[in-house]
């Protein structure tokens, strides 16, 4: 199958809470860092996610921020340390693409974001991901 999400980054389960409704489950990526996913507990039921299933962590684009510098006090649980490898932009929006450990993400941002955080190619960026932007599929 086929997915018009850019960001697909391979990882392992390490833990699976699950609540009422919702499950949180955290992965780690094969770069190392710790992504966690905010997913209904019908889909881990559904998915059979334990410590060791081997997943890719699907995020849109668009539903990647970017900061200039860490930012602290967010409730965003996602905070991927990178560097920008290059940016296009049209006349409204940006396509910014980030080298983090173990792989690479694209953030689609505004172009007036974008120019305002002045991003080009070597400018370290952490990429800020909500857990319930974060979908999981399993291997």
């Amino acid at each position: 199958m086929s997915l018009s999400i850019r960001n697909q980054l391979p990882g392992t389960v390490t833990a699976v809470t699950p609540g009422e409704a919702m499950a949180t489950v955290r992965v780690r990526l094969t770069g190392g860092q710790v992504l966690t996913a905010a997913i209904t507990r019908e889909a881990a039921d559904h998915l059979g996610l334990t410590p060791g299933t081997t997943v890719r962590a699907l995020v849109k684009s668009t539903e990647v921020s970017l900061a200039t510098a860490p930012v602290e006090g967010l409730s965003i649980r996602n905070r991927l340390p990178g560097t920008v490898t290059a940016v296009a932009t049209g006349d409204a929006m940006a396509s910014v693409r980030v080298t983090v450990e173990g792989g690479e993400l694209t953030a689609a941002i505004t172009r007036d974001a974008a120019d305002d955080l002045a991003l080009s190619a070597g400018t370290p960026v952490v990429a800020l991901i909500k857990s319930t932007d974060v979908s999981l599929a399993a291997e």
